[in-house]
């Protein structure tokens, strides 16, 4: 195995540190069983085939084995996986039929080994340099990516249409569309709701710029088939509009956090109510989410913040701003952990982020022990910096 130099892997040598502090490993073994009281569902990021000869327009090429490798480590640990979401970078690189694949095979992976997954459906074989569309062939393109994530056997999450803002013009459209997609859908979905600072071209859901008048409008679609709703996904950064809003979805309708910036206090609650996940900051912390949860099982919240709170440093550095770039500082992490042989993104995204800003990610998550072998973090890292002339200043 080389580093992303093409150097060698680290004997087990004692090697300079270029970090004066650095926390030991969580020791968080891997375990089947998930959380009980809470549902905990890791968007997970793909793993780029650094071999292929591809442009970053071209199709991505993913390494099948390694993405699939790092599902059945979420599912180890007892979270579920939602797939072909956001991390995975649907829009971003990975395209449709990219997509369509990685939820077939990932919905098999998951049927082998007993693991949860959710599939994100959308409207992304819509070319964004067309026309725009029009109501009607927006929901078509929903209806087929609903129908490749049944077939699969996976739970659909209907995610945010960048095309619906397109063809939308109003609330009504939005009404009429998810309610059709509802009527249709053979169990229940989860809804997302992705605010623009992941996703700019997404300014404006729900038909308005007005997020009190949004939130009416996204309740009204929920309220309108509550059976048809497993939960809704909520990624607006906005920690009191989550609460407000989870206290006004219909009995039984989970709330799943997409809050990578709140959900310690979030999942943990109050006296009206909790909030499930659904984070792609779980991809990098999916041991220690997994034994935060397990505390509030166990009716212990301050285990649970205590393990949880020191962590939030981190997800507010890799969701910094511009925050749809997160994705380089999860996979970074991915590959000083051990989970992957290389730092290359499709798309080539791995440049998305500064040095000095993937260095503080590496610290920050040492730091936290969050990584299984400390000193091969350590290597990938100095040769990170070195082929880039960063060196360890």
């Amino acid at each position: 195995m080389t580093g992303a130099a093409g150097a060698a892997e680290p004997q087990r040598t004692e090697p300079q540190r270029t970090e004066p502090q650095r926390t030991e490993p969580q020791r968080t073994g891997p375990q089947r069983t998930g959380p009980r009281s809470r549902t905990l569902l890791a968007a997970a990021h793909i793993v780029a085939d650094p071999r292929a000869d591809v442009s970053p327009d071209d199709p991505a090429a993913v390494d099948w084995d390694a993405t699939l490798a790092f599902r059945r480590h979420l599912w180890a640990h007892g979270l579920g996986v939602a797939e072909a979401m956001d991390t995975a970078q649907r829009g971003m690189g990975l395209d449709w039929a990219g997509a369509r694949e990685l939820i077939r095979r990932s919905a098999a992976e998951a049927r082998a080994v007993g693991g949860r997954i959710a599939c994100g459906a959308g409207t992304d074989q819509l070319r964004p340099d067309a026309a725009p569309p029009t109501p009607a062939e927006v929901r078509h393109a929903y209806e087929e990516q609903l129908a490749v994530v049944e077939e699969a056997g996976a739970q659909p999450v209907l995610m945010a249409s960048r095309a619906l803002v397109r063809a939308a013009r109003g609330p009504d459209d939005y009404l009429h569309t998810y309610g059709e997609l509802l009527r249709q859908a053979a169990r229940p979905v989860i809804l997302h709701w992705l605010g623009p600072m992941f996703d700019p071209a997404l300014e404006g859901y729900w038909g308005t710029h007005d997020l009190d008048a949004a939130t009416d409008t996204f309740l009204e679609v929920v309220a309108a088939r509550p059976d048809k709703v497993d939960g809704v996904k909520i990624s607006l950064l906005d920690a009191d509009r989550e609460k407000a809003l989870r206290r006004r979805l219909p009995p039984g309708v989970r709330c799943y956090t997409g809050d990578d910036f709140h959900y310690p206090e979030l999942i943990e609650g109050d006296e009206h109510g909790h909030s499930d996940a659904l984070l792609g900051v779980f991809d990098p912390l999916a041991p220690v989410a997994a034994r935060a949860v397990r505390a509030l099982d166990a009716g212990d919240p301050r285990t649970f913040r205590a393990l949880l709170d020191p962590t939030v440093e981190l997800a507010r550095h890799l969701f910094a701003p511009p925050t749809r770039y997160y994705k380089t500082g999860v996979v970074l992490l991915a590959w000083l952990a051990g989970h992957q042989d290389h730092f290359t993104m499709v798309g080539g995204l791995q440049s998305a982020r500064s040095l000095p800003h993937l260095r503080t990610a590496y610290e920050r998550a040492s730091a936290l022990g969050l990584f299984p072998d400390p000193d091969l973090a350590e290597h990938r890292m100095r040769a990170l910096l070195t082929v880039h002339g960063a060196g360890t200043r």
